[in-house]
Parts: C-alpha cells; sequence; structure tokens
C-alpha cells in the first residue's frame, strides 16, 4: 500500500512538473514614427516550461485555432475574412527560448515565408539595489542598452522563473514590466495560470533559416519592393496570412472580382501604408 502511495505521489509530481505556465502581457506600442500620439495596445502570451519559453500574440493564437477548426470543418470554403481582420495583430514574430541549449530563437514572417535567426546580443543587465511593488510582487529594477534602445526591467524572485516577454531574459527571476526610455514599447504582467503545454503555432510556408544580418537584409528588400520579394518567394499571394508590415499580407477584400494587375497595385498599396504605420520598430539598429 505505501509503494503504490509512493508511485502516485511520482506520477502526480512528474504530471505537474510537465506543466507549463502562461504569462499575458499587455503590450504597448507607438508604431508609427510620424505620429507618437497614435498608441496601440496588444496582449501577448509568455508560455514557460521546464524545456523553453515562447513569446506571441495573443490575436495570433486566436487565428490560429479559428482556421484550423474552419479548415477541418469546411475547407477553404470555411474562411471567414472579417473575422480574421478583427485579430489582425502588429506581434506577428514569436521568439522561443532554448533554456537547455540557451539560445533565442527569433521568428518572423517576410512574405510568403517565415524567417528564423538565432539572436547572437547578449543582454547585459545591470541590476539596481532599487526595490518597490507591482500588483503582488515586490520587484528590482535592471536596465539594459539593447537594439538601439535603453530598457528598464523590473523583475521578482517570488515566481520560480527566470525569463521575460520578447528576448528579454537572463535576470535572476521574472521580468513583470519592461519599458523604453523614450515611453515607445512597454510589456506589463497582468496575470498567469497554468496550462498543459507550451502553444504549438501554425506555420503557413517555409520556414527559412538564417543569420540575423541576412534577415535584416531581406526585411529591408521587402519593405522597399515587397510585389518583387513574394513574386521571387514563389510567386505572388501564396500561403501569406494577414498582418502588418514584415508580416504575411492578406489578399484584399473582394479581389476575386479583380484583375491580376489591380490586385497586385492594391496589394502594393497596403503593404506601403502598412510600412509606413510601422516605422517605428522595437529594434533600431
Amino acid at each position: 500500500m505505501k509503494k503504490i502511495g509512493i508511485i502516485i505521489l511520482a506520477l502526480f509530481m512528474q504530471q505537474v512538473s510537465a506543466q507549463a505556465n502562461r504569462f499575458v502581457y499587455q503590450v504597448t506600442m507607438k508604431p508609427d514614427a510620424t505620429n507618437k500620439n497614435e498608441i496601440k495596445t496588444e496582449n501577448a502570451y509568455l508560455d514557460i516550461s521546464a524545456e523553453k519559453s515562447l513569446f506571441y500574440s495573443e490575436n495570433r493564437y486566436k487565428r490560429d485555432s479559428i482556421m484550423q477548426k474552419n479548415f477541418q470543418s469546411s475547407g477553404a470554403r470555411g474562411f471567414n475574412r472579417d473575422q480574421m481582420e478583427s485579430l489582425r495583430s502588429i506581434i506577428n514574430y514569436s521568439v522561443e527560448k532554448d533554456k537547455m541549449n540557451q539560445k533565442t530563437l527569433f521568428k518572423d514572417r517576410l512574405g510568403r515565408d517565415i524567417y528564423s535567426y538565432e539572436e547572437d546580443r547578449p543582454l547585459n543587465w545591470k541590476i539596481s539595489s532599487e526595490t518597490m511593488k507591482i500588483g503582488d510582487y515586490k520587484v528590482q529594477k535592471a536596465e539594459t542598452d539593447f537594439a538601439g534602445r535603453l530598457w528598464t526591467a523590473w523583475f521578482t524572485t517570488d515566481l520560480p522563473y527566470q525569463d521575460g516577454p520578447y528576448k528579454f531574459g537572463g535576470l535572476p527571476g521574472l521580468v513583470i514590466k519592461v519599458e523604453d526610455d523614450k515611453g515607445d514599447y512597454s510589456f506589463d504582467l497582468m496575470k498567469n495560470y497554468k496550462i498543459d503545454e507550451v502553444a504549438s503555432l501554425s506555420q503557413f510556408g517555409n520556414v527559412i533559416k538564417v543569420k540575423r544580418p541576412d534577415f535584416l537584409k531581406q526585411q529591408e528588400k521587402y519593405k522597399s519592393d515587397p510585389i518583387a520579394f513574394m513574386s521571387q518567394g514563389g510567386g505572388f499571394g501564396g500561403s501569406g496570412r494577414g498582418g502588418r508590415a514584415g508580416g504575411g499580407i492578406a489578399p484584399p477584400r473582394g479581389a476575386g472580382n479583380q484583375s491580376p494587375v489591380d490586385m497586385r497595385k492594391r496589394m502594393e498599396e497596403r503593404i506601403k501604408e502598412e510600412t509606413k504605420n510601422n516605422s517605428n520598430p522595437i529594434e533600431l539598429k
């Protein structure tokens, strides 16, 4: 009887350790460099398990779920463009941290495909003795200069995680809040709860692994001439998803009644407009 109890306890502990936690952050952004008065907010998830963590848009997660259900039930006919438009996201990228190998992988869509690179710049934190309370957590201040912005983070050791939203990590605790000194971007923890496992995001198109400098070159090519970029990738349209500049772009509404030339023109205008509206990226260099 005692042995059975030990086995049950071991199985229970194994199940608990296999679980993951989801941390929900509110992301506040000023993505348009020409209009800093326009503030956009969106929720993002940070899923953490023992092996890895994944940071991604809440809207993307909802879009993936709806698309999978629609295709399973009705195929392409089940695609509801209005429903997809309501879930468009500025955060079209995802960031995965491999805890075992100490690697941070960044993925973003350019045209038809997803480009992936391993982050090659370390986060060098300067930890302050300054502390305060944010919600229920006692937090401590830390600063870092990363990708052209000076960031201030507040982390807590009240939770058993050394992680944070976006590429932020490497502190002796979980990042509860992080913002840049210009007030353009901030990530604020709203809540957290248990989940069975880290989410698995749908990948439409090819995943192309590159070095970070190569990704930046491809990103500039996409912004300067998106139609040519997409054509070189194997044709117009393809498997792109709706999104922002730097993310895949869905064909304009009513595309089925347009000529290919008109459709290309409308899509190009839309991509260029969205590029302008995202002219203040989170990484400046």
